[in-house]
């Protein structure tokens, strides 16, 4: 078996450490996990694969990130022309899988023309995210863009309900859309795993992993956190990851006196997170009210390291964490709920074994990377190898 993996999005590097690029590395391992052979043709690496990726086979094309707004965009579009070319020499595929980009419409137009399953992983409204976030110059050629590689692939895979919204309000891609969310990869969290940065005895950690970004809700972290040290003054506040919110985060954590009750790690490669994930008692996911289309890997990963989690009622995340069951659900942007749920957990440390082994659970049941490849392949009528989830 084949596959041909295209992402020809400058803003995802297949190697790097956001989580765009943890979801590129982990959608591979799982496929060859079902024995696939793996063509990777990508615009942007970020570093070197890791050690067990080393073997996948690697095309990169060049797209330079130089030049006005406008000129990038007729650059990425002329790049079409050398992924179609990489993907005809390197044919035949049994199935070309691609990351949804702005641009790009080569992989799904040459499995098309090749009689080729073509899958489209679509994780966001792409379009409306860079007109509001960044510069959008051409909208409606990416609209038609959009379209054009909507109507061409197999299947579109949405990553929530959200997602699978937006993309069906196109006429090309309606019939065609499957929501598959995210997952994890159970081999990162084994049970006897160490805390890389344990905290002194008799402290209760909370924890937060992600790039520090305005839609978050650090703010409401913070407050919350304040309110639970004023009361328990043997209290942590982990977080782990950094970002344009950093210097926001640092002040609101300087006016309530929290610095020294406070560990930021920074930015840190995927191998650290299992570890770090185990010096928590209890992670949080506190998204604020908006436009919730996310499917957030680190909620899968809170799950997998089996810690209680507290998470706002917003999206995906109303299906993913049953309240009482499998975390504390709360209402979003609600300081007071949040530190009402982490001094709940704080005291009851029976309601944290019970939450955090049930996440775990239902983590390495229902929403391994291996399951989702296998579903995936399911989707392009290709039989996998390997016919269960591994679970480890």
């Amino acid at each position: 078996m084949r596959i041909a993996y295209v992402c020809a999005d400058l803003g995802v590097p297949v190697f790097g450490q956001k989580g765009c690029s943890i979801h590129v590395q982990e959608i591979i391992r799982a496929f060859r996990e079902h024995g696939a052979e793996i063509k990777l043709l990508a615009m942007s690496l970020g570093g070197k694969p890791a050690s067990d990726l080393g073997m996948v086979s690697l095309q990169p094309f060049a797209m330079s990130p130089k030049g006005t707004p406008g000129e990038r965009e007729l650059v990425a579009l002329r790049a079409n022309t050398e992924l179609r070319k990489c993907l005809e020499n390197e044919g035949p595929f049994d199935l070309v899988y691609e990351r949804y980009s702005l641009w790009s419409y080569a992989g799904m137009e040459y499995a098309q023309a090749a009689g080729t399953p073509g899958l489209l992983e679509v994780n966001a409204p792409l379009i409306e995210e860079q007109a509001k976030h960044r510069v959008l110059i051409n909208r409606d050629m990416a609209e038609q863009i959009a379209e054009r590689v909507f109507g061409a692939a197999t299947a579109l895979l949405a990553v929530s309900r959200e997602v699978a919204a937006y993309v069906e309000q196109y006429k090309s891609a309606r019939g065609k859309v499957h929501i598959v969310p995210n997952g994890v990869n159970p081999s990162r969290f084994p049970d006897d795993i160490k805390p890389s940065l344990p905290a002194e005895s008799g402290y209760f950690t909370v924890g937060f992993v992600g790039t520090l970004k305005p839609w978050h809700g650090l703010s409401a972290l913070v407050e919350a956190f304040a309110i639970l040290n004023s009361r328990y003054a043997k209290t942590r506040l982990l977080i782990v990851g950094d970002g344009t919110e950093r210097d926001n985060l640092l002040k609101g954590l300087a006016e309530r006196g929290l610095l020294e009750s406070t560990h930021l790690t920074g930015a840190v490669p995927p191998d650290e997170i299992p570890g770090l994930l185990a010096s928590m008692d209890v992670a949080v996911c506190p998204y604020p009210r908006q436009d919730f289309y996310f499917s957030p890997l680190k909620v899968y990963e809170y799950m997998a390291a089996g810690l209680p989690i507290v998470v706002s009622r917003i999206g995906q995340l109303e299906d993913l964490i049953e309240n009482e069951v499998t975390g504390l659900v709360i209402p979003p942007d609600d300081a007071t709920k949040l530190a009402q749920a982490l001094s709940r957990l704080l005291i009851d440390s029976d309601l944290c074994v019970r939450l955090g082994q049930a996440a775990r659970r239902t983590a390495l049941r229902d929403h391994t990377w291996n399951g989702i490849a296998r579903n995936i392949l399911g989707l392009a009528s290709i039989e996998p190898v390997n016919k269960t989830p591994v679970l480890r």
